[in-house]
């Protein structure tokens, strides 16, 4: 099989795991793909780029429409009911945020759509009257990101050889494998979960 926008390569994953044959390439390449599903669920984003698209949105307020994760935006259009013509707004009349492409401390896409020169976002009753088009997702994997999918994957691949979740004994006792979240790999990712829910 061949991984969907996993955020590790097969050959990532074999290196860091001393592997050099290729009889284990079907179930490193799940193991892959399954630890970067595990990311996006865990951080509530993907770090692929989504490709473009038209999405809709509910506005936060008058000011402010949350999105989801854009490299880049080229319409932003309103309407005030959902049975409305959209009114497209001109490049002048909204802007980008984060403003300087980071947030937290980290580099981040757009997340947010600020209406200017006397533009006001509609916000009715929690209806999706904000439709934005453009480049969704990350342009690039960050290295925190693919560094977590390679310490994921490589516990999803060794879990198959400890069926009870016990990998062996050691210096240091027994070494339990689980299928939860590795903490190295909740501490590496943490900084890009997001709170937002656009479900």
């Amino acid at each position: 099989m061949a991984i969907t926008n996993g955020y590790s390569t097969l050959a990532e994953v074999k290196a860091a795991l001393k592997i050099i044959d290729t009889l284990d390439d079907t179930l490193l390449e799940m193991a892959v793909e399954s630890a970067s599903r595990l990311i996006d669920s865990y951080t509530n984003r993907y770090f692929y780029n989504g490709g473009t698209a038209s999405k809709v949105f509910v506005a936060q307020d008058d000011f402010v429409t949350v999105i989801e994760d854009a490299q880049s935006i080229s319409q932003v259009a309103t309407r005030f009911k959902t049975t409305d013509t959209p009114t497209v707004w001109a490049a002048t009349d909204f802007q980008l945020e984060p403003l300087n492409g980071r947030a937290d401390g980290i580099v981040s896409p757009y997340t947010s759509i600020r209406a200017v020169n006397n533009y006001l976002f509609p916000h009715y009753a929690g209806e999706a009257l904000v439709t934005v088009t453009g480049v969704w997702g990350w342009a690039s994997t960050p290295v925190a990101v693919k560094q977590a999918c390679i310490i994921q994957a490589s516990r999803i691949f060794k879990r198959l050889d400890s069926p009870l979740g016990v990998a062996g004994f050691g210096d240091m006792g027994m070494m339990r494998v689980g299928s939860r979240l590795d903490p190295d790999v909740q501490h590496l990712i943490d900084p890009y979960r997001s709170m937002r829910n656009f479900a």
